[in-house]
């Protein structure tokens, strides 16, 4: 069989600080459209990737953590969703659509299945199953419902509001009759928390010099549930805010400039005094209540109660862009890049 160009995004070296988009380089490699035998590997031509800020952990040169980091000169690889193209494994069908960790190229041979979904053709966007019905998607959903034990009637704040987690936690929470408030950085995110996302308010944590301030005037009456996807000074200020057995559920940390000389947190008193549980978590510890969380979402997505906003990026030429772009807010909702149209 011919050989055919295959597109990659290249991991060139280990990085302690935010990424930049010459830590990456685009590079085109050939590869055989079929699947070696003996091997139970199948070969897919890759649609759509996820653009995800734990993917900066995986940057630098550090073992000691739940996933391993990149390999320079290799690919990166993320959650996608992918279309089986040959396959040595009975299991796996050309034409089959699947949710999967692959690598950041137009074609990837996958050796691993865990973590992998096939999907059911449905009317839901395909590219939904690395946001809304992916890894983010139910992020929000482990760490919402199991993680902060919400009540009808408690107040919830959301850091990064707007981004692929963020939205949807709001979302929840409004679902389950909980008064909600969200940050984001620039007035466009403001307005789609408030107009699109149904959030009862949200702010321009930019514009506030006091953010300790700025939540006692969102919340007189103290905070309940924080699901914090900063970190940093804003962890920091909802601590002061807090009420009596509150719950934070500690699920990212974007603020933070450098993992070898992080901020640290001055008010941790707050957790003695007003008995608050802080909990950090992955999703994947949670898998198996992920048949119950694509239920109840597609559910409340078919019905017209939960909408998903994502960020589209045209091709794998400008994936370090989109990627870098987390760490500074560009992206409007969920970043994905759209490798190949289905």
């Amino acid at each position: 069989m011919a050989e055919v160009d295959n597109k990659q995004v290249i991991f060139k070296r280990y990085i302690d600080r935010l990424p930049e988009e010459t830590d990456m380089e685009i590079k085109v490699s050939k590869i055989k459209l079929e699947a070696p035998k003996g091997l139970g590997a199948f070969l897919v031509k890759n649609l759509y990737l996820s653009c995800d800020p734990y993917m900066r952990g995986r940057m630098r040169d550090f073992r000691d953590s739940y996933i391993p980091p990149f390999v320079p000169g290799q690919p990166l690889e993320g959650f996608g969703v992918s279309q089986v193209i040959d396959s040595d494994n009975p299991d796996f069908k050309p034409g089959d659509l699947v949710s999967l960790i692959t690598g950041w190229e137009e074609y990837s041979l996958i050796h691993r299945t865990e973590q992998l979904r096939k999907i059911q053709p449905d009317d839901i966007p395909l590219s939904y199953h690395v946001g809304l019905l992916g890894m983010p998607g139910f992020t929000s959903y482990a760490g919402f419902f199991e993680v902060c034990s919400p009540k009808k009637g408690e107040f919830v704040y959301v850091s990064a509001a707007s981004g692929a987690v963020g939205q949807l936690v709001g979302q929840l929470a409004k679902l389950h009759g909980c008064y909600v408030v969200g940050s984001a950085g620039t007035s466009q995110k403001i307005d789609i928390l408030k107009n699109k996302l149904g959030f009862d308010d949200a702010f321009n944590y930019k514009e506030e010099r006091d953010l300790d301030a700025a939540l006692k005037r969102y919340f007189p009456q103290g905070i309940d549930i924080y699901f914090d996807n900063v970190g940093g000074e804003m962890l920091d200020a909802a601590l002061l805010n807090m009420r009596i057995h509150g719950r934070i559920a500690v699920c990212g940390a974007v603020s933070q400039q450098s993992f070898s000389k992080p901020r640290g947190i001055f008010n941790g008193f707050n957790l003695i005094s007003k008995r608050i549980r802080m909990q950090g978590f992955l999703q994947h510890d949670y898998l198996h209540l992920y048949p119950r969380f694509l239920e109840d979402v597609i559910s409340n997505y078919k019905q017209g109660k939960i909408v998903y906003i994502e960020d589209m990026n045209e091709g794998l030429d400008g994936a370090p862009a989109a990627f870098v772009g987390l760490f500074s807010g560009k992206n409007v909702g969920k970043q994905v890049i759209r490798v190949a149209h289905e």
